[in-house]
């Protein structure tokens, strides 16, 4: 798969080989029992290394997976409430916040307002301070109460 006619061969433990033809570079790998593998092919002379492939892909993968993980850590939850939601039903969203926020993800708590609700802005907007009252888990506020063409928006970490 090597289309290049001369390497910089690397070999697993870090020691540069020089430059060699590709030939060359295939025989050491051999003769090592490892695969020859170009890591930098827009480099001058391009950089192949001697390693053994499948170490290398699995450790590719692994690589993956963490950053995968961690970029999934960091997700945003979505927790939608309503302006005449009983007092139970957001301790339970409460709950389910504080779950959220446990496993490090940010939550943005949408507070829906519909037909008539749409004139008591003042309240609806109390009900949402009231509501992050309720959340037992320690958090801050990553962007403060706005409001959006028919709810009220809140970020937290």
């Amino acid at each position: 798969m090597i289309t290049a006619e001369t390497l910089r061969v690397v070999t697993d433990k870090g020691e540069n080989l020089g430059v060699l033809s590709r030939t060359d570079a295939l025989k050491k790998a051999r003769e090592n029992g490892m695969d020859l593998v170009e890591i930098a092919p827009l480099a001058k002379p391009p950089v192949a290394k001697i390693i053994n492939f499948d170490k290398y892909r699995y450790e590719k993968e692994k690589q993956l997976k963490k950053t995968k993980a961690s970029l999934e850590a960091g997700d945003l939850k979505v927790v939608r409430i309503t302006f005449g939601a009983a007092a139970h039903d957001l301790e339970t969203k409460a709950t389910q916040i504080k779950k959220f926020l446990g496993k490090g993800h940010k939550v943005q708590i949408i507070l829906r307002l519909r037909g008539r609700e749409m004139r008591f802005k003042d309240l609806a907007k109390q009900k949402l301070q009231e509501f992050l009252g309720l959340i037992a888990h320690p958090y801050k506020i990553t962007q403060d109460i706005k409001p959006a063409p028919k709810s009220f928006i809140v970020q937290i970490q």
